[in-house]
């Protein structure tokens, strides 16, 4: 039997960020969505276009038997760039700033110490908001699973934005 959990990572543009969380053992599923704003109910446009306070989240749900929040906190570490204050690579806005919506104290004190432990070791500002999760609207399904369906397109959309080095 697991022990399924579910977290929630503002990693940018979420397209970007739920293949490396798919391929990570443990993980039994990533959704796209939006997190941190005051609406119930937006869509794509709303949030890429700034007009809510939401980011572009993703929803891990995990065997924790198999996987620990640290490690799955390290995996967001290594897919972001953690010192960019306005966004991630081209997309910039509000809405691609980094974020880790927690759900129990425990989380909050891992993304603590390890963002203290990154500024520690560069010498350098993270900007990773650290907030308490409060709900989280699921993307429309065209932006679940985006690599998936449309290959050559988020391919185009890794190395435009920087994420991939061809």
């Amino acid at each position: 039997m697991n022990k399924a959990r579910s977290i929630y990572f503002a990693g940018g543009c979420f397209w970007c960020v739920t293949p490396t969380f798919k391929n990570t053992d443990g993980v039994i599923s990533v959704r796209c969505g939006y997190s941190g704003g005051d609406e119930r109910e937006v869509s794509y446009l709303d949030v890429k276009s700034q007009k809510t306070r939401h980011r572009e989240t993703i929803k891990i749900t995990y065997d924790s038997e198999k996987v620990t929040y640290d490690e799955l906190f390290d995996v967001f570490l290594c897919g972001v760039d953690p010192f960019d204050s306005e966004g991630q690579y081209i997309d910039k806005g509000h809405s691609y700033t980094l974020a880790v919506y927690y759900t129990d104290e425990y989380e909050r004190e891992v993304a603590m110490r390890e963002i203290e432990k990154l500024e520690r070791e560069t010498k350098t500002k993270v900007h990773i908001a650290v907030e308490p999760f409060r709900f989280f609207v699921e993307a429309e399904e065209e932006h679940q699973d985006y690599y998936l369906k449309n290959p050559l397109e988020f391919e185009r959309e890794l190395v435009e934005s920087g994420r991939k080095k061809q």
